[in-house]
């Protein structure tokens, strides 16, 4: 296909544009495929096919040197982190790079375009590259988009893309959210991955390593704010946003030591949620990230759904009586729990003696409970913190043993 032809919005009318229909899904889902490709993005159904293409793509010395800049981005500060978004913006490294990201664009990209629909001048923060940025501006052109970022070259790759799409309702600007304001009024934000990038910030500890409950203390609240940069970012969109408008929300928040903070930072500045947060999940090269959950808000608008601050449904094992069957690998426990619900197991043990426990500070400030204790016929070993931590292993008494070596390890660790 030509390139030229891309110079014009996509072919979806946007009056017939439903997606609750599985006919408009599926044309969606072929104009974003189109879209992506455009971009040079591809997709990969297997991590190794992935990697042999970006070894044809990508000298050795290029691969290092982003290897090099990705991890100055992890541990570094707001500088290191837009040297990388300026790397990556290479037109030779983009493509590559951003391809890791397809599902997830697959995943946020209807949902961006399920509530556009609704608005007429939309604002998109942190846009990088603006590849859902133009696919939404191709997708509705009698709506009216802006994208900002703070990475330079983004923007220059964004504008220049977008030329070359002839988009007339977007436009991108170069601005640092975090120390200047921006222009405008709209009546739809988006931002994805732009309000809480500090990804090794555990967030708010609970109250106590027994329960999941965080207490209102407003002073560590605001230093979650203040050290993640969230609040000023928050303050700095809530400046653009109409007096009704609307907030489409996506950050590394799956953590409920995250999420909490996260979603009284939004309710603290008068947000409130239109429907239920939805999971977002979708697979990266060498993992599946779950990832989120999404929000739809509303400025000033009466509380429709409630915040939900409890740990949301896990895949451990329910606890009962038959939960502790002779297992099928003699090297395994019979019953092992690493999620949230290892707690509610740990409490439906009947009848349980512990027989050494050991609760201490961490050097990162979580409270760690370790407990070794025996019930009838059963030993058991169950750890728990602050960051909702939680596992269970019960074994027959016969291999209390390993629970002892195992007792001992944790301990050493948090030495």
């Amino acid at each position: 296909m030509k390139r030229s032809e891309y110079r014009r919005p996509l072919r979806v009318e946007t009056p017939n544009l439903k997606l609750s229909t599985r006919n408009a899904s599926h044309e969606l889902r072929a104009a974003l495929h189109e879209h992506l490709a455009w971009w040079g993005l591809r997709q990969f159904t297997s991590d190794p096919a992935y990697f042999a293409w970006q070894q044809q793509q990508l000298s050795p010395e290029d691969l290092k040197q982003l290897a090099a800049r990705a991890e100055q981005k992890r541990k570094g500060d707001r500088h290191d982190e837009m040297a990388f978004y300026d790397a990556a913006a290479h037109p030779k490294i983009f493509p590559v790079l951003y391809s890791q990201r397809y599902d997830y664009y697959e995943v946020i990209a209807s949902q961006i375009a399920a509530h556009c629909d609704e608005a007429t001048a939309i604002l998109d923060f942190g846009c990088g590259l603006g590849i859902l940025t133009s696919f939404c501006a191709r997708l509705f052109p009698d709506k009216q988009f802006v994208g900002v970022d703070r990475s330079s070259a983004s923007i220059a790759v964004a504008q220049e893309q977008a030329d070359r799409l002839g988009l007339r309702n977007l436009r991108f600007d170069c601005v640092d959210g975090d120390a200047e304001p921006l222009s405008g009024c709209y009546d739809l934000v988006v931002a994805t991955h732009a309000l809480l990038q500090a990804e090794q910030d555990p967030g708010l500890p609970s109250r106590s390593w027994q329960t999941f409950e965080r207490g209102h203390d407003s002073v560590r609240q605001s230093a979650f704010e203040q050290r993640t940069g969230l609040g000023r970012r928050l303050d700095t969109l809530m400046e653009v946003l109409s007096s009704d408008g609307h907030m489409i929300l996506c950050e590394k928040t799956r953590q409920l030591g995250r999420r909490v903070p996260f979603q009284r930072a939004l309710a603290a500045r008068g947000l409130q949620l239109l429907e239920p947060p939805t999971s977002v999940r979708y697979h990266s090269v060498e993992e599946l990230v779950d990832d989120g959950p999404l929000y739809w808000l509303q400025r000033g608008s009466q509380e429709r759904v409630a915040w939900d601050e409890s740990p949301e449904p896990d895949e451990g094992r329910p606890f009962s009586p038959e939960a502790l069957a002779t297992p099928t690998d003699p090297e395994s426990p019979l019953y092992e729990n690493h999620w949230p619900s290892a707690q509610a197991a740990w409490e439906q043990v009947v009848d349980r003696e512990v027989l050494v426990d050991t609760t201490r500070q961490e050097p990162d400030g979580r409270q760690m409970h370790v407990e070794r204790g025996k019930f009838p016929g059963y030993h058991y070993l169950y750890c728990a913190n602050t960051f909702d931590q939680r596992q269970l292993v019960i074994v027959e008494e016969t291999r209390a043993v390993m629970l002892d070596v195992y007792y001992q390890d944790i301990l050493r660790g948090l030495g």
